[in-house]
């Protein structure tokens, strides 16, 4: 074989091994790449650590009682009429009915968003509501900072530390409540609510797991595992409501 030829050949196999190579290095730089980010996601999950103020909610106090209840936005017409409900200790109640059926109305009356229409209610401890919006929170300024403002008692490193538990980390609490997700944007609202000095006895929740993806999901149910009080909640969600461990149900028909 001609040098020159011979020469050409074995240029080509030099260059040919080292784009095997570089194509090799690349792959694997990917790979690595893909086992972090999927590592990071298992890490965020593990590292959700709360610790909340108990409640000290006792097993035999009545901490809602509803008699006769009529609900609504109009006294002339109504939504539901009729409704007994009772919730003592630390229950953990699901609402359930089909569109249209008062469920809603039937939290934000309970939480004095709405006014009774008829009949009676008495409330036996703190209530804080949480609706899919988490409107408590001050969507201009930060995490930090609406934290503050619901918690007043609390200092700046002991807010920090709290929030801290719900993953909201260093610069990660100076984040504007706007930019968020909708799951950082719940559980900011949970950590706000959970987290105080006096946390409330009876939590209720209007479908909290709306538009939220798999990780958001189950970090929620990872704090709501960590509250000792009384739930109520209204989700359409079977696998959600069997992880915070409900285990009463009202339905609600049209």
């Amino acid at each position: 074989m001609p040098k020159i030829l011979a020469g050409a050949r074995r240029n080509a196999a030099e260059a040919s091994g080292g784009g095997d190579q570089r194509l090799k290095a690349r792959l694997s730089n990917d790979a690595a790449r893909d086992v972090a980010a999927a590592q990071a996601k298992i890490e965020v999950l593990q590292s959700l650590s709360i610790v909340l103020p108990t409640t000290k909610v006792p097993s035999g106090r009545t901490l809602l009682e509803m008699r006769g209840a009529t609900i609504g936005h109009n006294p002339g017409h109504p939504i539901r009429q009729n409704i007994d409900l009772t919730i003592v200790g630390p229950a953990r109640i699901a609402v359930i009915g089909p569109n249209g059926c008062g469920k809603s109305t039937l939290l934000r009356t309970i939480a004095g968003d709405l006014a009774l229409l008829g009949g009676t209610m008495a409330l036996g401890g703190t209530v804080a509501f949480l609706d899919q919006n988490a409107a408590l929170l001050d969507r201009k300024v930060t995490i930090l900072e609406n934290f503050r403002r619901l918690n007043p008692g609390k200092d700046e490193n002991a807010c920090r530390a709290m929030l801290a538990g719900f993953l909201f980390r260093a610069d990660s609490a100076l984040q504007v409540v706007d930019t968020l997700s909708g799951g950082q944007v719940l559980r900011a609202a949970l950590a706000c609510r959970l987290s105080g000095d006096a946390p409330p006895e009876l939590l209720i929740l209007d479908e909290p797991t709306n538009h939220l993806d798999l990780d958001s999901i189950r970090a929620i149910e990872t704090a709501l595992a960590a509250f000792d009080g009384a739930l109520l909640v209204v989700s359409y969600d079977e696998a959600f409501l069997g992880e915070i461990g409900v285990e009463g149900r009202i339905e609600l028909a049209l």
